[in-house]
């Protein structure tokens, strides 16, 4: 009987489990994951996750995975894999073999240097561990620096607000979300979290950031020392990739797979947050909830011997306050951008490149007002279509006009 092993229980993993068995696999699989407990979402962490006696929103069932006869393994880590022997040794000492190998070992919140993963004020998000470590402290009267304003620390920055906390997000670059959405939603929200009283300072470097007598201090270059009741470091994540670097498997920021997820070793694929994969001529890691669940998807029909391969458009979501943030397709090849006001002062910006063709598209509103207009982007992103400008800026025009036009 066929044993395929998946190493790595987050939402890509536990859907390719799950997934091999929709598709038909009866041979054994085995679902390893690091963490002492049931296998569960991330991106409530940073959001109702922080909520007092809130607990983890688990992926699926205890159940469900003996129901799917789906041996899962937690608390135990693999520490060494052996390509050519195909098999895997466990932190507990066993030695896993297997036909087919799937890594969707994810990624690590990044450190601050010369801070401690242990410390006790100095903290990142990454886990529901943090999580219950950042809750004991996201109370009225306590203060929080958040170093990084990208779509974690803002969304934790909102989550502390709302729990009575005051908030400090320090920002090296010269505005928040630098590196995801365009100014003026970067904007928008600026003036949304400073409205509810937090101080957001851009442009500012940090010399350090050290931990004494209950309380943690960040000095500025400046000179400048902002002291808080927890720091929490949100300057982005790296993909885990130890353990198929040891094994040999080609690296290229991230495990690196073609376009059917299949790594330079045959019978070993990775998926998710930890690998880079081909997109648009060039090749592109992603850290996404929806990502990680199409390619868990596209990894086990390939483990059967399918040939499915990445094709979906990069989508991202983020919620802060009542404000949704929705971006689709990638925006760094645009050379313009063009703006469609929707209600109740939401909007999109299409992102065009340099031939008119629709690259990506960003939007913010109440509630879900800009996810129909996103989908609709996402279709004709995947078309490579070259919407008429005025078009796309005509709030009377249909998106889905353009859409059916194409043919």
């Amino acid at each position: 009987m066929k044993h395929f092993v998946i190493i790595g229980a987050g939402e890509c993993g536990v859907r390719a489990a799950f997934a091999l068995r929709e598709k038909g696999f009866e041979g054994e699989v085995t679902l390893i994951g690091a963490e002492p407990v049931t296998p569960y979402e991330r991106p409530p962490l940073s959001k109702a996750g922080l909520a007092d006696g809130a607990e983890p929103k688990f992926i699926a069932r205890f159940e469900q995975y003996s129901e799917q006869d789906i041996r899962l393994l937690t608390g135990v880590t693999a520490l060494e894999l052996e390509a050519t022997a195909r098999n895997v040794k466990l932190s507990d000492g066993s030695r896993l073999s297997y036909d087919k190998l799937l890594l969707a070992t994810g990624a690590s919140a990044r450190s601050f240097p010369g801070t401690s993963e242990n410390s006790a004020r100095i903290r990142s998000l990454r886990t529901h561990r943090d999580a219950m470590t950042l809750r004991r402290v996201l109370k009225p009267g306590s203060h929080i620096v958040i170093v990084g304003g990208g779509f974690i620390g803002l969304e934790v920055a909102a989550t502390a607000r709302q729990l009575g906390a005051e908030v400090t997000v320090i920002e090296g670059l010269e505005r928040v979300l630098k590196r995801g959405v365009p100014t003026e939603i970067a904007d928008l929200v600026t003036a949304r979290h400073r409205s509810e009283g937090v101080v957001i300072r851009c442009g500012v470097s940090i010399e350090a950031i050290t931990e004494r007598d209950n309380k943690a201090s960040v000095q500025l270059t400046a000179g400048e020392i902002v002291e808080a009741d927890l720091v929490v470091v949100g300057i982005g994540a790296q993909p885990n990739v130890d353990l198929a670097a040891k094994a040999g498997l080609a690296v290229d920021n991230g495990i690196a797979v073609d376009s059917h997820l299949r790594t330079s070793a045959t019978e070993i694929f990775a998926a998710g947050d930890c690998c880079s994969f081909p997109y648009g001529g060039r090749r592109i890691r992603l850290e996404s909830w929806r990502n990680a669940q199409e390619q868990g998807e596209i990894a086990a029909a390939n483990m059967m011997g399918a040939d499915e391969i990445v094709s979906s458009v990069p989508w991202f979501w983020s919620e802060q306050y009542e404000l949704t943030l929705q971006v689709t397709g990638l925006a760094d090849s645009a050379v313009t951008h063009l703006k469609r006001d929707l209600s109740n002062g939401a909007f999109i910006l299409f992102h065009l490149d340099v031939d008119g063709r629709l690259v990506a598209a960003s939007g913010v509103g109440l509630g879900n007002t800009v996810a129909r207009e996103i989908r609709v982007a996402e279709m004709l992103i995947a078309a490579r279509a070259r919407p008429a400008s005025a078009a796309l800026t005509a709030s009377d025009v249909k998106l889905k006009s353009l859409l059916a036009s194409l043919g």
